[in-house]
C-alpha cells in the first residue's frame, strides 16, 4: 500500500502542471538571428520570463538586440515608434502600451530579462516577438501563444 502511495504521489508532482517551465532564454547574435522562432508558455505560469542572451561580439552600437512582445497586429506600429524614439529609449516608444514586454537593448556578451504577465495573455490570440533596433525585425522575429 505505502508503495502505491509513493508512486502516486510521484505521479502527481511530474504531471505538466507541476512541472510548467516558466522562463526560457532566447540568444541573439551578430548574424541578426534569434535561435527560436516560437515559443509556448504554460497556463500554468503567472508570470514568464524570458533572457535575452546577444551571444555575438559587436557591440551595442553597431548590433545591439533586444527583445520585444506586442500583440502580432500591433508589431509594425511598435517598430516604427521605436525607430523614431531612438538609441536612447532602446528603440522603443516610451510607455507604449502596446508593448506586453521587453528586455533593454544589449551588445555582445550582455543578457537581460523581461517578464511576461501571463494574465495579460489570451489563448488562441498571436504575439509576436522581434528586436526593434533598426532593420532587425526583419529577420529577428518570431511568434509567443499561451498553450491550451
Amino acid at each position: 500500500m505505502r508503495k502505491l502511495i509513493v508512486l502516486a504521489l510521484l505521479g502527481f508532482a511530474c504531471s505538466p502542471l507541476m512541472a510548467a517551465e516558466c522562463s526560457t532564454t532566447v540568444e541573439a547574435n551578430d548574424a541578426m538571428q534569434f535561435n527560436t522562432k516560437t515559443i509556448t508558455v504554460p497556463k500554468a505560469c503567472k508570470s514568464f520570463k524570458v533572457t535575452l542572451k546577444h551571444t555575438g561580439k559587436l557591440p551595442v552600437a553597431s548590433m545591439g538586440h533586444n527583445w520585444v512582445l506586442s500583440h502580432a497586429t500591433d508589431e509594425a506600429g511598435v517598430i516604427a515608434d521605436g525607430m523614431k524614439a531612438g538609441a536612447g529609449s532602446s528603440y522603443e516608444k516610451p510607455g507604449d502600451a502596446r508593448i506586453l514586454a521587453h528586455t533593454k537593448l544589449i551588445g555582445g556578451g550582455e543578457s537581460d530579462t523581461a517578464t511576461v504577465n501571463v494574465a495579460k495573455l489570451k489563448a488562441g490570440e498571436q504575439y509576436a516577438f522581434f528586436c526593434t533596433f533598426p532593420g532587425h525585425a526583419a529577420l529577428m522575429k518570431g511568434t509567443l501563444s499561451l498553450a491550451n
